[in-house]
């Protein structure tokens, strides 16, 4: 048993899933690579291809209210509350890792007020910024200044949109009329504007088309200065705008309910589109034969730009969180990019429009990717997949996510791409209220869910074949399930083992608010036909009156005989699944208990708090609880073992941690994992009670664990949104702890030779190196007490001088700091003024002072204090000197006038 709890236990975070999106604006870049968000007061860039993050901007405490980046993906602003604009030059990283590093080029207050919108040019050298002061001004980029400011809107600008108008055809005399005044307006033209000059061919087509909240647009002509069109036709905010150069037209979307196309030559409506939902946005697509709108249906539908007529089919509206505030159009990758209020962003292909026929109808756009810009509160999580190969995610929501855990295939393309860490790979819809609780079975084809509509649902993971489909709705819950739980054993029948996928769990059991405990049968052949089809036969094959208060938790036993229920009501009680009576009760915790967990199969006796090692014939449950403990109970006789505190709120989870076929169970201790409200994940020995390791990666409560049996690794999740996936470096730890004990072993007998030997060089060096200063000061004091002294040295030893005249920064620092230690005890401050005297007198001034920056003034501080504390006590020590002598010599004077029968008398008389 001692050399198990010499075991150091570590985990460290081996991936990480984190929130890129909270809200706000998003922005995407010519190639479709670079996604920039809006994170509260941060922006992030993420690789659509392969979910890295490519950077990541601190903010200035205000929340963002722009964000835009350059098609080129060279340049990112970001404009936020505390009305600065930031301008960052993107840079690819230097050491080869598919990261950016942005480097801040300005800070600007571009308005009296917030930013409420910005766009940026086809060029990626122009920058429109539009406030809430009714004020637009146009910006150089990389120069950092204001080429115009644009006056006319009344309230706040809501849409900005650069465009190039097409020129129409002219005659041979109005080309040249136009070329007179051109090379008149260049000559006169002073004020010197990069980019836009008044009556310059190359620029004179530049427009900005403006919207506001009150439903007026404005047309700017960049190279006059000036608003060439109003147009009037919106009785609500402009939210989007799009431009068409093959038709020539410019479409506006607002809040009105309608997208209005307009002549862009001269600024007649050609069509107005009710689409009678508040439109956020709309653009051309297909070679703009068709447009798209998306708004709070949250439908992405598109139109025949020509007819106005919708070309897709009726599509059933969305629901709560599923409205659209944002699509980006990319025509080079034939996207497009649907930003929902969920914080949930989904691509559409629109290959298939190039071939669609105007005049029949079209289905939805196929949807070819889903990413979630956070995962809200996670409540509750589960591997799932044979091959533990996905993770299923309660995010506070009434639909279940499939995230991928696979690393990413740089061979798959961002379009159609998506297997890569963290993303998402299915959405599990069904419950009509937010989702509390989930479990999976024993081969992690079947995941169950319980929800707050009071009922529970079964769901079928066959990840081979992409499929992942309800199988099943359980109802008769009076209220909300708080606890559900599956069979953790396989059938006895050998085709269910073979094929799993096919052959549904053999019971659930649930847990609610209603105090009641349902066991549900699953595996019976009967169906029956509904609405959707047909379905399994979903019946309750007894319900008991469980507890006095909710239920948080259901665990099942390794054979599937007892299953055990915790509550609020401070009790964990012990029922038989076959029959639904209670075998046990187990009392003692003063709170409400959060979690329960039976023991695996086959585990070692464990050690009780007052007794010896307790039989786990019967079984053992752990169990976790609002008062900040966790209890491990026998099943013998249904008593406490042992109480594990540590955690300074609430247990939230608890589980027994795998123990993997290759390690030798003799070596290291049964263990289990807990997870608190204090937002920290332990392992604990279960023999001996204490902790073996800490892990610190959430800022808020964690609701929900669960280790992957093959390879050991946790994974959590909690309040904060953040999924962290702990490895077990247990095993590589004990290893490089084993090598680093004997190569320090060695290293230690070497220096020793080096001593005996008197090589001083090496001992000092290896001295310095394994931070040994009791060796290093015994060889410096052997040094400079050695008597005599060699002749033309200064500490005693002159290839001792010699190793001191030839130390490499580091080591010449680190020796330094050795001596400032020395040189604070009297017994040793000799030897440390004797080797500083060497440094001093071997190395110029300017050497020494190369050393700032690592301690060097704490050293040099801590020198400097205590050698004039030393020379001060010196000085002290010679005064007392010279009194002494003086009272010496005065006395024997005295002693020369009175003779030596005096001192004889002295003498005779002491």
């Amino acid at each position: 048993m001692a050399s198990r709890n010499n075991v150091l236990t570590t985990f460290e975070p081996d991936r990480i899933i984190q929130p890129i999106y909270t809200g706000g604006d998003v922005a995407l870049d010519r190639n479709a690579r670079v996604l920039a968000t809006c994170l509260g007061d941060e922006a992030v860039l993420t690789d659509l291809d392969s979910g890295q993050t490519l950077a990541r901007l601190e903010g200035d405490g205000e929340v963002l209210t722009a964000i835009a980046i350059t098609p080129s993906a060279s340049h990112l602003i970001l404009c936020s509350r505390s009305l600065s604009m930031r301008v960052y030059s993107l840079q690819p990283a230097d050491h080869g890792l598919p990261t950016l590093v942005p480097l801040l080029l300005r800070t600007l207050k571009p308005h009296p007020t917030p930013v409420i919108t910005i766009a940026i040019d086809s060029s990626g050298t122009l920058l429109g910024t539009g406030s809430a002061d009714g004020v637009i001004k146009v910006w150089d980029i990389r120069g950092g200044f204001v080429t115009h400011t644009l006056r006319g809107h009344n309230g706040v600008i809501s849409a900005l949109h650069f465009f190039e108008a097409i020129a129409p055809e002219k005659t041979g005399e109005e080309s040249s009329i136009s070329r007179k005044r051109s090379r008149k307006d260049t000559s006169t033209n002073g004020d010197g504007m990069a980019g836009i000059v008044q009556g310059d061919t190359a620029t004179a087509r530049f427009r900005l088309a403006s919207g506001s909240e009150d439903g007026k647009i404005r047309i700017w002509d960049l190279s006059k200065r000036k608003s060439i069109a109003s147009l009037d036709s919106h009785v609500s905010v402009v939210r989007s705008f799009d431009f068409s150069a093959s038709h020539n037209a410019l479409v506006s979307a607002s809040r009105d309910k309608t997208a209005i196309i307009w002549d862009a030559q001269t600024w007649a409506i050609r069509r107005v589109i009710p689409v009678v939902e508040m439109v956020e946005s709309a653009g051309f697509v297909g070679d703009s034969a068709f447009m798209y709108t998306g708004g709070e249906s949250g439908r992405l539908r598109i139109w025949d730009s020509g007819t106005g007529r919708e070309s897709t089919k009726e599509q059933p509206s969305g629901g709560e969180g599923d409205e659209i505030i944002h699509v980006l159009h990319n025509s080079q990758v034939n996207i497009l990019l649907t930003v929902h209020a969920d914080q949930s962003l989904l691509l559409h292909s629109t290959a298939t429009l190039a071939r669609t026929d105007l005049s029949s109808k079209i289905e939805p756009l196929l949807l070819i990717r889903r990413i979630s810009g956070t995962h809200d509160e996670i409540i509750d999580l589960a591997y799932v997949t044979p091959d533990r190969s996905l993770l299923a995610l309660a995010t506070n929501s009434e639909s279940i996510r499939l995230v991928s855990l696979a690393v990413h295939d740089p061979t798959s393309s961002s379009v159609s791409g998506g297997s890569y860490f963290g993303a998402d790979v299915a959405l599990l819809k069904g419950h009509e209220d937010i989702i509390i609780c989930l479990a999976v079975d024993w081969s992690g084809c079947w995941l169950a869910t319980g929800a707050k509509d009071n009922t529970a649902r079964l769901w079928k993971i066959d990840h081979a074949r992409k499929a992942y489909e309800h199988y099943a709705t359980y109802t008769g819950h009076a209220e909300s399930l708080g606890a559900i739980a599956l069979s953790q054993q396989p059938s006895a029948w050998k085709s269910f083992n073979s094929n799993p996928v096919e052959n549904p769990p053999e019971f659930l059991l649930t847990g609610s608010q209603d105090k009641t405990v349902k066991r549900w049968s699953v595996s019976q052949p009967a169906k029956t036909k509904t609405q959707s089809g047909y379905q399994p036969l979903s019946r309750a094959v007894y319900t008991r009156k469980a507890h006095d208060k909710d239920i948080n938790a259901i665990s099942v036993n390794h054979d599937n005989i007892l299953f055990a229920s915790a509550s609020q009501d401070r009790t964990v009680k012990i029922w038989s699944v076959e029959e639904g009576e209670v075998q046990g009760i187990l009392r003692g915790h003063r709170r409400g208990v959060w979690s329960v967990m039976f023991a695996p199969k086959d585990i070692p006796a464990i050690s009780g708090d007052s007794t010896g090692p307790a039989s786990t014939r019967h079984g053992v449950v752990l169990t976790g609880s609002g008062d900040k403990t966790i209890k491990i109970w026998s099943l013998t006789d249904y008593s406490c073992l042992r109480t594990l505190e540590g955690h300074t709120n609430s247990v939230l989870k608890v589980l027994w941690m795998p123990v993997l076929p290759s390690e030798d169970a003799s070596r290291r201790p049964i263990q289990i994992a807990s997870a608190g409200g204090d937002g920290l994940v332990k392992i604990w020995d279960a023999d001996t009670g204490e902790p073996a390791c800490t892990l610190d990666n959430h800022t808020d409560r964690i609701w929900a664990l669960a280790a992957d049996p093959s390879t050991n690794t946790l994974v959590s999740g909690g309040g904060d949104s953040v999924v962290t996936l702990w490895k077990d470096t247990t095993s590589h730890t004990m290893a490089t702890t084993a090598a680093a004990s004997t190569a320090r072993v060695e290293q230690e007998q070497r220096l020793m030779n080096y001593i005996h030997a008197g090589s001083y060089r090496e001992a000092i060096v290896l001295a310095l190196t394994l931070h040994h200063p009791a060796r290093l000061l015994s060889l410096f004091q052997g040094v400079v007490d050695r008597s005599p002294p060699e002749e033309g040295s200064l500490c005693g030893l002159k290839a001792v001088d010699e190793v001191l005249r030839h130390l490499s920064d580091e080591q010449l620092l680190e020796l330094l700091r050795r001596l400032r230690d020395w040189n604070t005890n009297a017994r040793t401050a000799v030897v440390a003024q004797r080797i500083l005297n060497v440094i001093v007198r071997s190395y110029p001034a300017d050497r020494l002072a190369g050393l700032r920056g690592r301690g060097w003034k704490e050293v040099v501080d801590g020198l400097k204090a205590y050698t004039e504390r030393h020379y001060k006590r010196m000085v002290e020590l010679m005064d007392e000197s010279y009194l002494m002598e003086y009272t010496l010599r005065e006395m024997e004077e005295v002693g020369f006038v009175d003779g030596e029968d005096g001192l004889g008398e002295m003498a005779m008389v002491s």
